[in-house]
């Protein structure tokens, strides 16, 4: 077997670190765009404020025998509750709740067509709500796509693929904490907000106790002018 030495072994190595980059590169860049084609294609997600005694509905196609999920959560608003209900193309419902927090549905299209999915707090007469909901549509792309063979990936393929997961983990934990965090805060200000105006009105009734106090006591101490009425017989 031939053994190159010299400048020409040194071109072999050169040309093979040059390929394992190119392929690298290659790998990398797939992973990219799985990540863009997973927040581009898969579904909607959206955060909209719903006003008292409103309704909102949503509209989304799918293709028959794809699977897919809703998902929804009330951030700020109320307790924290609204309605939700979700049809077919044929307006047969597929899930109805009423007042929730928070829940996840899944299912799968049985037929082609424009699937309708509507929040309602028509319920509430004086409060708006701020609802986050996530409808996903089919599973997520292939990480390569153009990748036909019977072999097992390579430690670098599979390096992609377990970052490829990671980053869908870190996405959805995000969201959550972001939620969570949006939550807490409308919770806090509205907890400020209540205690501000408990507070002031101490202050109104303090006032008021130590300005009575005041006049109550200089009404003792005060001189009270006395009349004498003579009586003649």
């Amino acid at each position: 077997m031939f053994i190159p030495t010299g400048p020409l072994r040194f071109y072999s190595e050169a040309w093979l670190s040059i390929f394992r980059m190119y392929r690298s590169f290659r790998v990398l860049l797939q992973v990219l765009w799985a990540q863009l084609l997973c927040g581009w294609v898969l579904g909607s997600e959206l955060t909209f404020e719903l006003p008292d005694n409103a309704k909102q509905c949503f509209y989304e196609d799918v293709i028959v025998g794809t699977k897919c999920t809703l998902e929804f959560q009330v951030v700020t608003g109320g307790h924290y509750d609204v309605d939700c209900r979700l049809e077919d193309p044929d307006g047969t419902t597929l899930y109805k709740e009423m007042k929730k927090q928070y829940d996840s549905f899944t299912f799968t299209a049985a037929k082609n067509g424009t699937f309708k999915f509507c929040f309602s707090n028509e319920f509430s007469t004086f409060t708006h709500k701020t609802v986050y909901f996530d409808f996903q549509v089919g599973d997520d792309p292939p990480l390569f796509p153009n990748e036909n063979r019977v072999t097992a990936l390579t430690q670098c393929e599979s390096a992609c693929v377990s970052i490829h997961e990671a980053l869908k983990s870190v996405i959805d934990y995000q969201t959550h904490f972001r939620l969570r965090e949006a939550q807490g805060r409308s919770r806090a200000e509205d907890l400020n907000t209540r205690v501000a105006f408990w507070s002031i009105g101490e202050a109104i009734i303090l006032l008021v106790v130590s300005i009575s106090q005041v006049v109550l006591l200089r009404s003792f101490f005060s001189d009270r002018k006395t009349t004498t009425t003579r009586v003649g017989s």
